[in-house]
């Protein structure tokens, strides 16, 4: 064990606090190697699943569709037990939008799932139990998930299918050690006010990784996160929520030798709390309270059937331009899923989205731009989202006069700039084959500290920070930080 493991591990008494869990996690985000299950070995292990998991998805006519079914007086596409999610329609006035306002289909999911990583010391250093996550709308249907990924509906067993392996740990009067528990929200563009409880806990016993579930430690899951198309996006809104960094004490010896003018260093201090900011962490969250009064917003379900520009064929609804997404139906077999075969109806968008943070050292501290992100789907109607968030459309398509502030700037950046870049899925339960480039590019001293009115300069330690009372840091947002603490090295 290393001097630092045995330095927490004298610790281990104490009651559970963020800096202390900040610390046993950032010992796991340094450690690559887990004899256990090498990392090597993670990409054939979800390849392997794949194959052998006897998984096909096949777009189907809407009359295909088993238990679902288009309501006579609506046209709102539902369950037959009342459960799962509706499709319905979508009414936003206000706040931004065109003078006609916005219609268009959206998700009305009336329930929050459990989006849970199981965490236990082995060996002085925490582990997380992760999954080769089948879900039908997945690029390559097997991605790395978190140790649970399930809907209400789905634990609940309102399929009648299986039990959710590992739910046990998660809910109810034995579970364990809860060190992370926020709800946060999903895709503002596609759920009506949707949200899933992300959960870390802690357990103490020796847990049996079933086949499906692997330990592997924080720094291995970082290592894949550059991969295409690997980890799901139910992990990257977990893995956010993680405090990482600890407290500046705890770095200042490895520290030392390092230039402080690096960019290692520069994002080592956005994780630590106790760094200065730009604005203090009351100034950010007046900010976007400032924003949210101020909005004029507002968004009522409407009858499918009555959505104007909407019309529904055979195998799909859609709008007259095909530059938005469509409703679709799938039947789907997988057998190693709770349900081995199904129907359910999903959302295909017309091409890649992209989700991108501007980053700069300002004193030295790394910060990134974000910005107050209206959805017609958000609850509180602005959260803080990426510098650049088009995902709703190919931003390929998008004439000069619609596409966003710094999206040019963005996708002009060079490779000297750019530290982060991948295509990354999105919710495989509900999207199908939705992927989208996220990437953070550091912008110099050309580039002003002065924001736009929309737009502030805020670290990590501030973001994660907001996380814990969830409901103000999107999803595209939250997979950025994740992307960004998956280059954190440490200190070395």
């Amino acid at each position: 064990m290393s001097h630092r493991a045995d330095a927490l591990a004298g610790r281990a008494g104490r009651p559970e606090d963020t800096e202390f869990l900040a610390d046993r996690l950032s010992l796991s985000a340094t450690a690559f190697d887990n004899p256990r299950f090498p990392t090597e070995d993670v990409v054939p292990w979800l390849e392997r699943a794949r194959k052998e998991g006897g998984f096909a998805v096949d777009r189907i006519p809407f009359a295909a569709l088993d238990q679902w079914s288009f309501d006579r007086e609506t046209g709102n596409l539902g369950h037959s037990t009342g459960r799962f999610f509706t499709v319905e329609g979508l009414r936003v006035t206000g706040g931004g939008w065109a003078a006609g306002g916005l219609t268009q289909p959206i998700i009305n999911q009336r329930e929050s799932g459990i989006l849970g990583i199981l965490v236990r010391e082995i060996d002085g250093v925490l582990h997380l139990l992760m999954q080769a996550k089948m879900e039908p709308g997945n690029t390559g249907l097997v991605q790395l998930g978190p140790t649970v990924q399930a809907t209400r509906s789905n634990y609940t067993r309102v399929h009648r299918g299986g039990h959710t392996r590992y739910l046990e740990y998660f809910v109810g009067p034995d579970r364990g050690r809860v060190l992370v528990d926020a709800l946060q929200s999903e895709q503002g563009d596609s759920f009506l006010y949707k949200r899933n409880r992300n959960m870390v806990v802690e357990v103490f016993e020796d847990v049996p990784a079933h086949d499906g579930h692997r330990w592997m430690t924080l720094g291995q899951v970082h290592s894949l996160m550059g991969i295409d198309h690997l980890v799901n996006m139910d992990a990257r809104t977990v893995l956010s929520c993680m405090p990482l960094g600890g407290r500046r004490g705890a770095h200042e010896e490895a520290a030392a030798g390092e230039r402080t003018d690096s960019f290692q260093s520069a994002l080592t201090r956005s994780l630590d709390r106790g760094e200065q900011a730009v604005h203090s962490d009351l100034e950010l969250l007046t900010w976007l309270q400032d924003l949210r009064t101020e909005s004029s917003q507002s968004a009522r379900l409407v009858p499918l059937r009555e959505l104007a520009g909407w019309s529904t064929g055979e195998d799909a609804i859609s709008e007259a331009s095909n530059s938005c997404a469509q409703v679709i139906a799938v039947s789907v077999r997988a057998g190693t899923r709770e349900v081995t075969r199904w129907t359910q109806p999903m959302l295909q968008f017309p091409g890649q989205g992209v989700a991108a943070f501007l980053a700069k050292r300002i004193d030295g501290v790394l910060h990134v731009l974000v910005q107050g992100k209206a959805q017609p789907g958000t609850r509180d109607a602005i959260e803080f989202g990426p510098t650049v968030q088009c995902v709703s459309r190919d931003w390929r398509a998008l004439p000069p006069g619609e596409r966003p502030p710094l999206l040019d700037l963005v996708l002009g950046a060079g490779a000297g700039q750019i530290r982060f870049g991948a295509v990354l899925p999105e919710e495989g339960g509900r999207f199908y084959q939705r992927d989208n480039l996220y990437t953070v590019v550091e912008v110099g001293d050309e580039f002003p500290d002065a924001e736009p009115d929309t737009m502030r300069w805020a670290t990590l330690a501030q973001l994660k920070d907001l996380l814990r009372c969830g409901n103000h840091v999107n999803v595209e947002a939250r997979t950025l930080m994740t992307c960004l603490q998956s280059l954190w090295q440490g200190p070395r």
